[in-house]
């Protein structure tokens, strides 16, 4: 039987590939190339990352390795691409037992739960990453905002911090005070705003 905390977990998966694939749906082919938020990576990289966290993802949960194909999802088709990558992963976290197993990762044992929340804010905090970059709108589903950033709070620790390339999030940014949720969490995260 699922429990409310899963239901609320596939529920934040959804909803920040959702919130990911509006703004991707903005995307011009000539926009590709765009500095993001992320200095290492490029719009076309950023694409490429989200589609292929969601494969890995749901490959982790399944037990199956991830292969990285090396395809290039920025070009071509991205959304189908996406599309194709959300279909996979909520199918992955949606199958019976997924959500209760433990996980072996190179950087930690996990629940599926667990992976599937970090998914999650991966997915969203991509989302603005790429909003930020072609100029769009940042004030992304501020309800799932606010739940993301109250986990990020209590799960992200100091020592996962550190600069770009060197560890998974950078240092906190203090946010304005006229900053929406989305620009929290990202701020959180180490984005600067």
């Amino acid at each position: 039987m699922e429990s409310k905390q899963d239901s609320m977990g596939i529920r934040q998966l959804s909803r920040a590939f959702a919130s990911t694939r509006v703004v991707l749906a903005k995307v011009e082919p000539g926009q590709l190339d765009a500095a993001t938020p992320c200095a290492s990576w490029d719009v076309r990289a950023l694409i490429n990352h989200f589609v292929g966290s969601a494969r890995w993802g749901a490959s982790a949960v399944m037990g199956a390795g991830y292969a990285d194909t090396g395809e290039d999802h920025g070009s071509g088709d991205f959304l189908a691409s996406y599309d194709d990558s959300i279909k996979v992963a909520m199918e992955a976290f949606g199958a019976a037992g997924v959500l209760e197993k433990t996980i072996e990762l190179a950087f930690g044992e996990f629940s599926g739960a667990d992976l599937m929340g970090m998914l999650a804010r991966d997915q969203f905090t991509h989302g603005w990453d790429l909003a930020r970059a072609i100029g769009h709108h940042t004030d992304l589903d501020p309800e799932l905002a606010e739940e993301l950033l109250a986990q990020a709070r209590v799960e992200i620790l100091d020592a996962y911090r550190g600069p770009e390339g060197e560890a998974i999030f950078g240092p906190i940014v203090e946010a304005p005070d006229s900053a929406c949720l989305a620009d929290r969490l990202a701020a959180f995260l180490g984005r600067s705003l």
